[in-house]
């Protein structure tokens, strides 16, 4: 006790002294406090002060900080004892509104100041009234200079000069060095911003990283919270780097024990501003605390565009306001207030920024202008285009408002007109109408008596279904696919053989195949007097007319058209439907088919069945085997009906490309019919019936307009469009009209009388080059090659066996003396590598059995090379054509002129039949052959030929290899 007196009767009136005193006092105990306060050792004008220092110290109250300056006093410790973190700041989590520090207001300058970030309190008689002046920002003097500050770094709008921000910080290092400032009573930091707007950090590493201008900022508040800081900072002026500092932070959790370590003594009447000095260092990793420089304004001019600038600010600030109602209370308390805009330009551009949403370059360009008539300029800018998209904004929102208003209004008349209809029974609930909806279908029907069952059944359960449940909806589509069905309806068949004869014919030129069959059926049927279902299967290269003839038929024998393509198909459920449980189920195809047709004998085309799928949801071609299998599709059960339904009267015509790709037991369910490649003739008959006809009509050419003579028709068909179908000759046709139209609209005379002929010499102009070549590489065929015919999915193709001889010396592998050696190339499949060495091993027998050549050619190489190397080739009909090359290079005499020929060889010499006879033909006849060599089995299929492709051309048949030795040597 006696120390304190001693300490006190040193002390005098200054200020310094004063806060060396409260905090000997505040270390004291409660009992010495009291005596202390009460005694009049201390002068009575001081007391306030001291207590009043003492909580602002702490920056804690109580509930009611008041009872602090009661009359009956309480010691500041007792009962709400300090309780200060490891930095020394005495803040607690109790209560995060309490924990605020409150600083001082740079606005106003009239103050004193005692050195030390806080102004000299003045006790007011009231101890209440003291209280409200320390709760409220205390009034405090913003040093004019000031050498360094910690760095805050903000993203997308900066902090202008008397402008308010709530920020903040997760970072250690950078509460740390806030917190230590705020105890030395620097409550000031540096604000600056990012130049990336998607940098999340709050410390970066270099200066590059942020623009160098930024606001000197005042910490008005602060929430400590522990692991962050929540601050309120005020701007106050405009600073620059010039430096990037650094402080050892590694002792402030020491010093933060005893604030009285961090005060320096300054003379009373005098104020400096105090810092830690920073120890520099060079570069380092992360911008905390850098040294600045004042960055003051531009002083404004005072000219008339000065004045018409700020006149315009003003008023587009106005038109902001008046457009977004959040920004009214705020900005015109600012214009109105006490600030003088006219005569403060630089605040005028600072309001005006941070109330846009410019891009952050924009808005740091105003904040670095000095020159305040840019500045003005460069507000005005942003103004402008906030004040547009406020205005746009504006508009959407009036018509979002008015269309929901409409929406509204009109929801809620028909809710009033339903109900209006409803009393009057004049409209019924939605369910009622979609009960008596499915009864009147059910009593339309001729139902089966097993669908009956199942209809009762789950019509009975629909009725108890509540129309807000799940359930409803499920049963609902179950019952509208059930009841939409054909039952018991069939179309009328035609069954005129005369009048379906000539439908076929007016639709497709040739197919005599198809036709035949369809009369067939018609036929049967008519004869039986009721029609039957059937399964057809039409297949043959692309174009043919496949698909257009399955149209023909149904339109031939009046029934219901409807196709779809399994090409690609992976599903199952594409057939036989989903189960109902899944969300979005639905029938398959076939159902789907007999609800589009409404009726139980539609004619269904299913294309592409040879490109059917096979995925991880199952095969599609197995489920069709219940489709089109006669004995079980008159009870076919799609999962989602459940139930068995009738397609024995339907005609499935399906269609495939190659018939060996479509599974085995597929194609046993099926008719198959090969639709045949058409020739030349057919080609140019096709062309002049229905593809030009078509063309015409497509283009608005008429008829004395243009016409194609059939030279350049066949001219086109032999170099343009040698394919078995007529597509791409069609496209052609297309071509040649399309040209023609535009020569016509071009020379201004579209009704031109004279017609422009399309000939041979012409054509050209018309479709440009030639695609193909003659199919004939050679006119004398030479030692080792002979000619051979192919059938491809596009038709028939010649196809040369080329045969050379090579010393087996110069090969880089060893072979065993004697040994006979092939080397094969030209891109050959399995089967045609396996003729090759069968014909080989027969023609070496051969030639020994008729003592052809003396001479061994066992330590030679044969190369066999198919041209076109680039075409996959591969089959068993070349084996005739490679033993005739081999035999050719090893006698050294070429075969006859202008022979061809194709079959299948046995190891011992047998010819065995091939497919495709009709397209090798026209093939052969195309590249100029005249004699043919055909196994003898494919007799049958020559005959059927038409007459005009077996003319002018010599078929042999044989049935053994020496017949073709005879033949062709």
């Amino acid at each position: 006790m006696r120390l304190f007196l001693r300490i006190l009767k040193r002390c005098n009136t200054s200020e310094l002294n004063l806060s060396k005193c409260y905090h000997v006092i505040r270390s004291t105990p409660s009992r010495i406090q009291k005596h202390l306060y009460d005694s009049s050792i201390i002068p009575k004008k001081f007391n306030n002060i001291f207590y009043t220092r003492l909580l602002c110290s702490t920056g804690k109250f109580v509930n009611n900080p008041a009872s602090h300056f009661s009359t009956s006093w309480k010691p500041f410790t007792e009962g709400h004892e300090q309780k200060c973190d490891s930095d020394g700041v005495g803040n607690s989590n109790k209560d995060s509104s309490d924990s605020a520090a409150s600083f001082g207001d740079s606005n106003n300058q009239d103050s004193g100041d005692n050195g030390d970030g806080y102004s000299p309190y003045v006790s007011p008689s009231n101890p209440a009234d003291l209280v409200k002046a320390v709760l409220t920002l205390s009034p405090v003097n913003i040093p004019e200079e000031w050498p360094q500050v910690p760095v805050i770094v903000v993203k997308r709008n900066p902090v202008y000069p008397r402008f308010v921000k709530l920020i903040e910080i997760k970072e250690k290092e950078l509460i740390k060095i806030i917190r230590k400032n705020l105890k030395m009573k620097q409550p000031y930091a540096g604000i600056f911003m990012k130049k990336n707007d998607d940098d999340d950090r709050e410390i970066v590493n270099s200066l590059d990283d942020i623009y160098k201008i930024g606001t000197f900022a005042q910490i008005h508040e602060v929430q400590d919270m522990g692991d962050k800081l929540r601050l309120v900072v005020m701007g106050h002026r405009r600073i620059k780097i010039n430096k990037l500092l650094t402080e050892d932070c590694s002792d402030i959790q020491e010093k933060g024990k005893n604030l009285s370590s961090h005060r320096k003594r300054f003379p009373s009447d005098s104020y400096k501003p105090r810092f830690n000095k920073p120890q520099v260092q060079i570069k380092p990793d992360k911008v905390l605390i850098v040294g600045i420089d004042n960055h003051p304004y531009g002083e404004p001019s005072k000219n008339q565009e000065t004045k018409a600038l700020i006149a315009e600010v003003l008023k587009t600030i106005r038109d902001i306001i008046s457009l977004n109602p959040l920004y009214k209370e705020a900005v015109s308390q600012m214009i109105h207030g006490n600030h003088n805009l006219i005569e403060n330009p630089s605040y005028l551009c600072d309001l005006g920024a941070a109330i846009c949403g410019s891009p952050s370059t924009d808005l740091q360009a105003i904040m670095e202008e000095n020159d305040v008539t840019k500045r003005l300029y460069l507000t005005l800018g942003v103004l402008k285009k906030e004040y547009e998209l406020g205005i746009l904004q504006q508009k959407i929102g009036q018509e979002v408002e008015d269309k929901v208003k409409t929406q509204h209004r009109k929801f809620m008349l028909n809710e009033q007109l339903k109900v209006i209809r409803k009393e009057l029974g004049v409209e019924k609930d939605d369910k009622d109408t979609i009960v008596e909806k499915f009864k009147k279908r059910i009593e339309n029907a001729t139902l089966p008596t097993n669908i009956s069952d199942v209809l009762d059944e789950e019509f009975t359960k629909f009725n108890l279904l509540d129309p807000h449940s799940s359930e409803f909806n499920v049963s609902r589509n179950y019952l509208d696919w059930l009841t939409h069905l054909p039952w018991g309806k069939v179309s009328q068949e035609k069954l005129n053989i005369i009048e379906a004869r000539k439908i076929l014919d007016e639709d497709h030129y040739g197919m005599d195949d198809v036709k035949q069959r369809i009369i067939e059926y018609i036929s049967v049927s008519k004869l039986r007097g009721t029609t039957q279902g059937k399964i057809l299967c039409l297949y043959g290269a692309p174009g043919v007319g496949k698909t257009s003839i399955a149209k023909s038929i149904a339109r031939t024998l009046g029934r219901e058209y409807y196709r779809f393509s399994v090409g690609g198909m992976s599903d199952v459920a594409e057939i036989k439907g989903h189960r109902r449980t899944y969300v979005g189920a639905m029938p398959g195809k076939i159902i789907q088919c007999l609800k589009k047709t409404q009726t139980e004998n539609p004619l269904i085309l299913i294309d592409e069945i040879d490109k059917i799928g096979r995925g991880h949801h199952g095969d599609p071609s197995s489920a069709l085997l219940e489709v089109l299998d006669p004995e079980q599709n008159a009870n076919f059960l799609d999962y989602f009906l459940d139930v068995s339904v009738d397609l024995s009267k339907v005609l499935f015509i399906c269609t495939a490309n190659t018939p060996e790709a479509i599974p085995e037991a597929l194609r046993d369910r099926m008719e198959m019919i090969d639709v045949s490649g058409y020739v030349a003739q057919e080609k140019i008959a096709i062309s002049s019936i229905h593809l030009i006809p078509q063309a015409r009509k497509a283009s608005g050419i008429k008829d004395d307009q243009l016409e194609i003579n059939n030279e350049a028709l066949e001219e086109l068909i032999r170099y343009y469009c040698r394919e078995s179908g007529v597509r791409n000759l069609q496209k052609h046709i297309e071509k040649i009209f399309r040209k023609a139209a535009y020569n016509i609209v071009k020379s201004g005379d579209s009704d031109e009388k004279t017609p422009t002929i399309v000939t041979k010499e012409t054509l050209q102009s018309y479709v440009g080059k030639p695609i193909f070549s003659s199919e004939r590489l050679y006119n004398h065929t030479p030692v080792g090659v002979v000619m051979g015919l192919a059938w491809t999915s596009m038709g028939g193709s010649t196809l040369y066996i080329e045969t050379s001889f090579k010393n087996i010396k110069t090969l880089t592998d060893s072979k065993t003396p004697g040994q006979n050696t092939l080397k094969l190339t030209g891109n050959l499949g399995k089967v045609m590598q396996e003729s090759a060495e069968i014909a080989l091993t027969f023609i070496e027998s051969f030639i020994k059995k008729n003592n052809l050549n003396k001479e061994s050619f066992q330590s030679q190489l044969i190369h066999l090379h198919v041209p076109q190397g680039a075409t996959p080739k591969d089959g068993p009909s070349a084996g005739v054509t490679i033993a005739s090359a081999y035999l050719s290079l090893l006698l050294n005499k070429p075969i006859r002129k202008d022979f061809a020929m194709t079959g299948e060889l046995s190891l011992t010499g047998k010819v065995m039949p091939v497919g495709g006879i009709k397209e090798k033909i026209i093939a052969a006849k195309r590249s100029g052959v005249k004699h043919i060599l055909l196994p003898n089995e494919n007799k049958k299929d020559y005959h059927d030929l038409a007459d005009f492709i077996k003319n002018d051309i010599d078929v042999a048949f044989v049935s053994e290899y020496k017949e073709i030795y005879d033949k062709i040597f």
